[in-house]
């Protein structure tokens, strides 16, 4: 499997778009994750640590993806994909610290798949939509649950700094075009906590492509947040949070800061607001 993703060597103390080949355990510097033209020699994987690979002008993300998460929080299934944005003031990249904010109550981790967009989508088909997305990478659209309940908008609640880590790298549909069969698990502290296929998604991935993109023009680089499934639970200063996508990896990152200081020991079922 190969992937897409920038890397940086501590020894030589560089950046660089690469092309991560798993079989041979190299990466190969590329022009860019969407001009993979290969530009040099290539580096061992182990002597690299992957970064934040995108730069969107847009994070969208898709709530009440997955029956279990509906029941969860005693919600009903959509009729049609509910929309909403993310601050791109909240993406972080693969190790990068996810800060807890002051006085917002429950934050809670959502594991998800993500997908980034790798040419300009507008009002396409679901049939073509695949030809729009660069590949999938894991995500985690860390949520403060109390805010987002109490302002029925979700934006404030979704866009605090640190609350989109994204990566380790990309995997690409042309290398991986089965969409339905991705795996997505999410661990807290080692324990597992979320798991789920991609075909158990409400609404698919190419559906929800071509949905978006009737509304909004997507953007290289753009990236869709496709749901979370059943477990989903509050995190807390020095939990590790790790999401795994079988076919492409574990994005890790870990907790810093504080929590309120007012009591966020409300349940699922108090707060009925999900996505």
């Amino acid at each position: 499997m190969k992937y897409l993703g920038k890397f940086f060597h501590p020894r030589k103390k560089v950046t660089f778009y690469g092309l991560y080949d798993f079989d041979e355990n190299l990466v190969f510097p590329i022009e860019s994750i969407f001009y993979p033209n290969i530009t040099g020699e290539p580096f061992n994987f182990n002597q690299l640590h992957p970064v934040l690979c995108v730069n969107p002008s847009k994070i969208v993300g898709i709530g009440k993806n997955y029956k279990g998460h509906v029941q969860e929080f005693q919600s009903e299934v959509p009729e049609e994909p509910i929309i909403f944005l993310k601050s791109t003031d909240s993406i972080i990249g693969p190790n990068d610290k996810i800060i807890l904010p002051m006085n917002v109550g429950q934050i809670d981790y959502e594991g998800e798949i993500a997908l980034v967009v790798g040419k300009k989508a507008e009002k396409v088909s679901e049939a073509k939509a695949l030809n729009y997305i660069l590949g999938y990478a894991c995500a985690n659209d860390i949520t403060a649950r109390e805010l987002q309940k109490k302002d029925g908008q979700w934006a404030r609640a979704k866009s605090f700094k640190s609350f989109c880590p994204f990566g380790p790298w990309i995997l690409p549909v042309s290398e991986y075009p089965k969409y339905n069969n991705l795996t997505l698990k999410t661990y807290v502290n080692d324990k597992p906590v979320q798991q789920v296929k991609s075909s158990s998604m409400i609404f698919n991935i190419p559906y929800l492509v071509s949905f978006i993109s009737q509304a909004m023009t997507l953007y290289p680089g753009d990236i869709i947040l496709t749901g979370t499934p059943y477990g989903v639970g509050p995190l807390k200063r020095n939990y590790k949070v790790q999401i795994e996508i079988e076919e492409i990896g574990t994005l890790t990152n870990r907790v810093v800061g504080e929590t309120s200081t007012k009591s966020s020991n409300s349940s699922n079922e108090e707060l009925s607001t999900v996505s």
